[in-house]
Order: structure tokens, then sequence, then C-alpha cells
């Protein structure tokens, strides 16, 4: 096994190396960006996941400066971040301006600057309102045929009524009452993921299944669901990495990203690294008929604040 996983690597390499001059050719050296490179990662077996989401993560400028700063400073023990900043500095410090690297090790949460919502209740008997806040790293939405991911965001801050069983126990009435309740956004991140909840349970068919709904997701976007007390709510947002799923349902196919810098657009995969168009990205809104048809469908968005 140890052999056959040792083959698959050389062979990934190898395979990268021609795919690299490729890259170079078609940026071309005088607009190749300075200081830049572009590294596809090694597939260690069902890791494309994984890789993609780094990838995502690296090319988020502020997430990547902050986890390269963190690199130099003193540490006492090694962590999941440390083994991040190892693999961003990794990349970064490298002679060549693409190749490959194997990642091995990646993080499993987080630490960046959070967003907070605010969840908002209002008792229908005495108006009294009450609210509760938490942080989130990102946001997962509901998707639907043919909609947007602005109309999807929409969705998730609802209104939604609390009556019959699940009636709201209110502190001023000091008993369980009808009531409103909706989520907004509190405090808006520097970076923006939003998760698409494209796998959903099918009672007909006793399992999970992909929903390849067609979800437009645009290039900037502003988000419209605050709270009154939000700050900074006018905050504009670019659209900087997608992580795509290919397949037909949740227990099998395959993760991809592609991601922004410098002003154009590349598709990673695994070990392999393209430049695409803009205009390829609507390839990834998703299907208009048949939920169940093999697709490539946006899966995560990372946007990033223009502040």
């Amino acid at each position: 096994m140890d052999v056959l996983m040792t083959v698959r690597k050389i062979a990934s390499i190898c395979t990268m190396g021609t795919n690299a001059s490729t890259l170079e050719k078609e940026i071309g050296p005088e607009q190749f960006p300075v200081n830049e490179h572009y590294f596809g990662l090694v597939n260690f077996g069902n890791t494309c996941y994984c890789n993609s989401v780094l990838q995502a993560l690296y090319f988020c400028r502020p997430f990547r400066e902050k986890v390269l700063a963190y690199k130099v400073q003193p540490r006492k023990k090694e962590s999941l971040l440390t083994c991040l900043a190892d693999l961003f500095n990794s990349i970064a410090t490298q002679k060549k301006k693409v190749g490959v690297i194997p990642p091995k090790k990646f993080i499993s949460r987080l630490r960046k600057e959070n967003g907070t919502l605010t969840n908002e209740t209002r008792c229908l008997n005495c108006e009294a309102v009450s609210s509760k806040d938490e942080d989130f790293l990102d946001l997962s939405v509901d998707v639907e045929q043919n909609t947007s991911i602005t109309h999807c965001l929409r969705g998730f801050s609802n209104t939604e009524t609390l009556c019959s069983e699940c009636k709201y126990y209110c502190e001023q009435c000091r008993s369980k009452q009808e009531a409103q309740k909706r989520m907004r956004v509190k405090k808006l991140p520097m970076i923006l993921a939003l998760h698409l909840k494209r796998f959903k349970y099918m009672d007909q068919l006793h399992r999970y299944t992909k929903l390849s709904y067609r979800v437009v997701f645009p290039l900037e976007l502003r988000l419209f669901n605050t709270s009154g007390d939000a700050t900074n709510p006018e905050r504009m947002y670019d659209l900087v990495a997608v992580v795509v799923h290919c397949g037909s349902g949740p227990n099998r196919g395959h993760y991809i990203t592609i991601v922004k810098s410098h002003g154009f657009w590349l598709l990673f995969d695994d070990d392999i690294v393209e430049k695409i168009d803009a205009q390829a990205i609507e390839e990834f809104y998703g299907l208009t008929s048949d939920i169940s048809k093999n697709s490539e469908s946006g899966y995560i968005l990372f946007y990033q604040s223009r502040d």
C-alpha cells in the first residue's frame, strides 16, 4: 500500500510539472503576479475536499496574511493552526512560481474574525422583544430551483411564527405565548463564507440526495439581512473563491475549487491548476432540471470584504 501511494504521488507530481509549464505560458511572464505562487495539492486518497478548502482559504488574502504572521510568532507546541501556518509558509516561500506540494495536515476550524448573528424573538401578546447573539464562521442557507444567493439569504432571515406546540416562553408574560422569530446579521465578517445546503434527505427515496438546483451567485454581494444596530451594514463583498461539488450524490463525487487572484480566475483540481475565464463561473451555478443528475455545483462560497 505504501509503495502504491508513493507511485501515485510521483505520478501526480510529474503530471503537475507538465501542467505548471502550461499555466506559466498561459499567464505569461509579464503578467505573472510578483510574489504569488500557484501550487496544486497532492490528493492522498479522497482528500480532494480538504485540498479545495485549503486553496480557497489560501487565496482569501486577509486570512492568509494572518496565518503567515502567526507563523513567525514563538510557539510552545504544535497545533492544527501551526500546521496550517507551515503549509501556507511552504507555498509562499517556494522559489518556483507553480508546482505541487503534499499537505501533511489540515486545519479543522478557522480562527479568524467571526461574524455575529442576533436571534430576535417578539412576543405577540406583550410585544416584548428578546435577542441573543451568537458568533458564526459561515452561514448555511437552503437552496431552491432557479434562484440566487441573495434569495437564499433572505430565506435564511425569514420571520418564523412560533405557535401551537412550539410556543415561546415569554419572561414578561411568564407563560408560553405565540411569537415571531427571525435571524439577522449583527456583525459582518471580513470573510463571508456561505454554505449551500445541497444535500437533503428525501423520504420517498429513504436516503440523502443532491439538490443540483441552479443558484446564481454574483461576483459582488451586499447583505440585506442585517440588524438595525449592525456595524457597517453597507459593507460590500467580492467573490474570491468557490468550492464546487462534482457528482450526483453526497456519498460519491469530487471536490474542486475556483479562486480569484490578482484579477483573474484559476481552477484547482487537486494537483491540476488551470486559468479560466470569469464567464466560466456560470457553469457552476447548477442545473435547471433533474435535481439528481450529475453536476458541478457551487457548494461553499467565499466573499471578501472591500474594507
